[in-house]
């Protein structure tokens, strides 16, 4: 079995394709990722309609981590990935030589699914990264 890493990650019954959640609310258009109950920017309840959020972004900041807790592979590239619905994202990026030079704000990219790790039952860790675009 299979269980997000966080829950705004969805899995879809039957092995369709992983997709992030967010909620938009009705009232303001104000959109978040993950599931809300109220809008906190203009405070309506039960006006909140959970989206699906786009599989392509843009890579608004990035560091390279050269130094992490045992067993996590370094370098490799952290960053914060803006989505077009307004929602920015912290994660890995993948598919790419940590190295300053291959890095550029704004490089669009590309959401993907992977398993990670595996918990105490046995049941996939999956996650969610992005990698540079295909043109």
């Amino acid at each position: 079995m299979q269980r997000p890493i966080v829950p705004f990650i969805k899995l879809p019954e039957g092995g369709g394709t992983p997709y992030l959640v967010g909620s938009r609310c009705k009232a303001c258009g104000q959109v978040y990722v993950g599931t809300r109950r109220s809008c906190p920017r203009c405070y309506e309840t039960g006006q909140m309609q959970e989206i699906r959020l786009s599989d392509r972004g843009e890579l608004y900041l990035w560091t390279i981590v050269h130094q992490s807790a045992p067993g996590i592979n370094v370098p490799y590239v952290a960053g914060i990935v803006d989505l077009p619905e307004g929602v920015s994202l912290r994660a890995n990026v993948e598919g790419i030589e940590p190295k300053p030079e291959n890095l550029r704000f704004g490089m669009p990219l590309e959401l993907f699914f992977e398993v990670v790790r595996q918990d105490r039952e046995g049941n996939e860790i999956v996650a969610y990264k992005f990698r540079p675009a295909a043109a």
